[in-house]
């Protein structure tokens, strides 16, 4: 079994940037992939990008050029960068990791606002 804490998430202007934490622990060694979904308040939760256990990346169009994914293998964290937030950003942030089934952090909330 698998479990996910998420944290990094918080209040920033438009233009700024936060870095969003997933650390694993657990039946590490049976994960194949982790990344992040959002959820915008009425709407459905949409991906925003993941990282294989081989180090492939995927990221949405929304975030392209301004989000990266990234791994600490050592520490089994996930890392999401978001640069240049916009308010549309705004959202609950969740982490996931897929090993035979997929296992959700309990999300982290992003607010994007002058």
């Amino acid at each position: 079994q698998v479990q996910l804490v998420e944290s990094g998430g918080g209040l920033v202007q438009p233009g700024g940037s936060l870095r969003l934490s997933c650390a694993a622990t657990g039946s590490i060694s049976s994960i194949i992939e982790m990344g992040w979904f959002r959820q915008a308040p009425g709407k459905q939760r949409d991906f925003v990008a993941f990282i294989t256990s081989s180090g492939r990346t995927k990221y949405a169009d929304s975030g392209k050029g301004r989000f990266t994914i990234s791994r600490d293998n050592a520490t089994n964290t996930v890392y999401l960068q978001l640069n240049s937030l916009k308010p549309e950003d705004t959202a609950v942030f969740f982490c996931y990791a897929t090993t035979y089934r997929t296992v959700w952090g309990q999300g982290t909330q992003v607010t994007v606002s002058s």
